[in-house]
């Protein structure tokens, strides 16, 4: 999927890839330690950025701090408040080990004051939205509709992807249960960890199950949907930005501003029609998470805190 991304947001290629797969969160965390701990020493580098709570943000964070590099975190301070996400442990702790921690909006500021962390703490916004002015209304808008058979304001679209819910057959069997009393077709493109579960299931008419889409594209399919259905933290977030309510099967989100402000709501399985069937688009939409310039705001504050303050080798 990532060959995509680059390819589609004209992006370089890395000079380094680890090449780490599936597998385990330990063997991943600790395949991606070793090959980051190579790189640092063979490149030392002034400082090692790293984004989000992915497994690769915590090796990225250990190797740093093992080597005495100073660490920046973009999209630092989210909270669920569930210790049970491994997503959750990956943001604690890339946190605590991180010199510059580059917040995307006020709440996650302030999820860090409580934890008594304030040195180095900036509220940059989302490089999210700076990414999605990118393709917005570029020529992915005009013809994925087509593409896959759907008409502007009358589908849904559907991401399933967070091991809470691909990880329990049954949980994976309410949620199709539910899209299937969703009265419009649904696009849903499979994600890797959920197409084996759908192999043999008895899967809704309503349901189009295609492969994995381009950012540009699932960008439009937001734009231009009825409701987005995900268990996805970025997709909660395009959602808003793309005037598009939103249905978020999980039990909480690092993303709050978006359920406070009427745009997103939690739901488990069984309550997904309801609850589309009850979506509407509020009057207002204030810019929760920046106003864009997000990426600019990071390179100025890596450029000037993080410069020439590696530890001595």
């Amino acid at each position: 999927m990532s060959d995509r991304f680059f390819r589609e947001l004209d992006l370089p290629r890395p000079e380094i890839e680890l090449g780490v797969g599936s597998g385990s969160h330990a063997a991943q965390t600790g395949q991606m330690l070793t090959g980051i701990e190579t790189a640092i020493a063979s490149h030392r580098p002034d400082a090692v950025m790293v984004y989000g709570d992915t497994n690769s943000t915590l090796a990225g964070a250990l190797a740093a701090a093992k080597a005495g590099v100073p660490l920046a975190h973009v999209e630092a301070g989210l909270r669920s408040f569930n210790r049970r996400m491994p997503e959750e442990i990956n943001r604690v702790v890339t946190d605590r080990l991180s010199a510059l921690l580059l917040c995307p909006s006020d709440t996650a500021v302030a999820n860090l004051r409580r934890e008594g962390l304030i040195d180095g703490v900036h509220n940059v916004g989302d490089v999210m939205w700076d990414v999605l002015t990118r393709v917005e209304g570029g020529p992915a808008d005009d013809t994925c509709l087509g593409k896959f058979g759907v008409t502007r304001g009358s589908y849904c679209v559907a991401t399933i992807h967070r091991a809470e819910n691909t990880g329990d057959d049954g949980r994976v069997a309410g949620i199709l249960r539910g899209l299937a009393l969703i009265p419009m077709p649904i696009v849903f493109p499979a994600h890797p960890r959920l197409k084996p579960l759908l192999t043999g299931a008895a899967l809704p008419a309503n349901l189009k199950i295609v492969e994995p889409v381009g950012y540009a594209e699932m960008v439009a399919l937001i734009r231009h949907a009825h409701v987005v259905i995900t268990d996805s933290g970025g997709l909660q977030k395009e959602a808003y930005w793309l005037g598009t309510p939103c249905v978020t099967v999980r039990p909480e989100t690092e993303w709050v501003e978006t359920v406070s402000s009427g745009w997103n709501v939690l739901v488990e399985p069984d309550d997904i029609a309801v609850a589309v069937r009850a979506a509407r688009r509020p009057s207002t939409r204030s810019p929760l998470y920046g106003e864009g310039g997000a990426a600019a705001a990071i390179v100025n504050l890596l450029a000037t805190r993080l410069s020439g303050s590696r530890a001595p080798a």
